[in-house]
């Protein structure tokens, strides 16, 4: 394919390009390139906002560049501090170990694996001696780092900058330097450390990678980028029926974002449907479950998001309850039963802590009556039978 023909496949998921000129040159070398992403996995789950860039990587993959995945297994000890108020604290090895494994399962959901290459930063990082850290330090100056906004902020308003935090950037770009990146891609709040990568490149005698970043997707609530602190994500992992849900929920003004960010439309079916939605000719309740139909069969296939939709109507449309409920076994025993720990059983929560959140949000309904208690103890008459709703999309029969 033509440089020019790649340029703009690749340029329709793209925020910036760092030059840009520089790599329609390399795309038009005809030599497969090395697209480097380095992720740290410092929390076990990603979602739709994580898989922005990863669709994106997939893209270059798919034209036949290398993809190349760094599992920060040592700049994860120490967290990025981009957008950080204060020091990260430091994650256990055994803890990033665990999370890397889920992380590289999930990932496999949007990337081809077979074609990755999949590296550690512990391979290069953890031998560098003591000189050799001075020697890469000499490299990014102390002006630099406190020109990065976060850092500025916090340095302003009097709250504490480990060292340790200013040497993030610096393993990040010592990272492009041992795996040879053409291209380095990553969020718009990455930018700088990308930027870095670029000078570290230039000391080590290389080219310097292209900086290709990626939008940060908006979440649910329309305000904010996704995130799970904010409550406002989509897992890539959720449910069918769950991943249908939360899209259908979100606000008219998100449809043409995500159509970019999160779905797979080549740029013609793209560029038709953002005109579509800008023109009025489109009607964006219609667009909003095509949308989710999209995000489903990504994630799940074409029957799953069938069933999604149905089910979605289903509870929704028709304000009803789905007929085909999961039963769920009460535990054994005699005495009452608590509700958060039911919930958490019966696989409607992650966990007891997430389902005592759930009840204090007034989210939990038994055969239809909200219950808002979260240390609530029921009996097992109460239970027996009934419909338990967590949320607005999981249910579940108890017998």
């Amino acid at each position: 394919m033509e440089a020019g023909d790649q340029l703009r496949i690749l340029r329709s998921g793209a925020a910036d390009i760092i030059p840009e000129a520089e790599l329609e040159e390399r795309l038009a070398s005809g030599r497969g390139l090395r697209v480097k992403l380095g992720i740290d996995p410092s929390a076990p789950d990603i979602h739709l906002g994580h898989a922005v860039v990863l669709r994106t990587l997939r893209r270059f993959q798919d034209l036949g560049h290398t993809a190349v995945l760094i599992i920060g297994d040592f700049t994860g000890l120490v967290g990025d501090p981009t957008g950080r108020s204060e020091t990260r604290p430091m994650l256990a090895a055994e803890a990033l170990e665990e999370n890397a494994q889920t992380y590289l399962a999930q990932v496999g959901l949007v990337l081809d694996m077979e074609r990755a290459e999949v590296r550690r930063n512990s391979e290069w990082l953890a031998p560098l001696s003591f000189a050799e850290v001075a020697g890469l330090a000499k490299h990014l100056t102390v002006a630099q780092l406190l020109d990065r906004d976060d850092f500025q902020q916090r340095y302003r308003g009097g709250q504490p900058i480990s060292l340790v935090e200013f040497l993030y950037p610096l393993m990040q770009s010592y990272d492009s330097v041992a795996v040879e990146a053409d291209v380095e891609m990553g969020g718009t709040d990455q930018t700088f450390n990308l930027m870095v990568g670029r000078d570290m490149q230039r000391a080590h005698g290389r080219a310097p990678q292209v900086v290709f970043t990626v939008p940060l997707l908006t979440g649910t609530d329309g305000t904010r980028k996704m995130s799970k602190s904010f409550g406002n994500h989509i897992g890539v992992t959720e449910p069918p029926e769950e991943q249908f849900g939360k899209t259908m929920s979100i606000p008219d003004e998100l449809l043409g974002e995500w159509f970019r960010l999160t779905t797979d439309l080549s740029p013609g079916e793209l560029d038709a449907t953002l005109a579509g939605l800008a023109d009025g000719s489109l009607h964006p309740g219609e667009q909003k479950r095509r949308l989710a139909r999209e995000i489903v069969t990504l994630y799940h296939g074409p029957e799953a998001a069938d069933v999604a939709e149905a089910r979605f109507d289903e509870v929704f449309k028709k304000g009803g309850v789905p007929e085909d409920l999961p039963e769920v076994a009460l535990p054994g025993g005699d005495g009452p039963i608590g509700l958060a720990a039911l919930i958490a059983e019966a696989g409607l929560a992650k966990s007891k802590s997430e389902a005592r959140r759930l009840i204090e949000q007034g989210g939990v309904r038994v055969d239809g009556e909200q219950l808002t208690d979260p240390q609530a103890e029921l009996s097992r008459d109460a239970l027996a039978g009934a419909t338990l709703q967590v949320g607005k999309r999981r249910f579940a029969r108890l017998v």
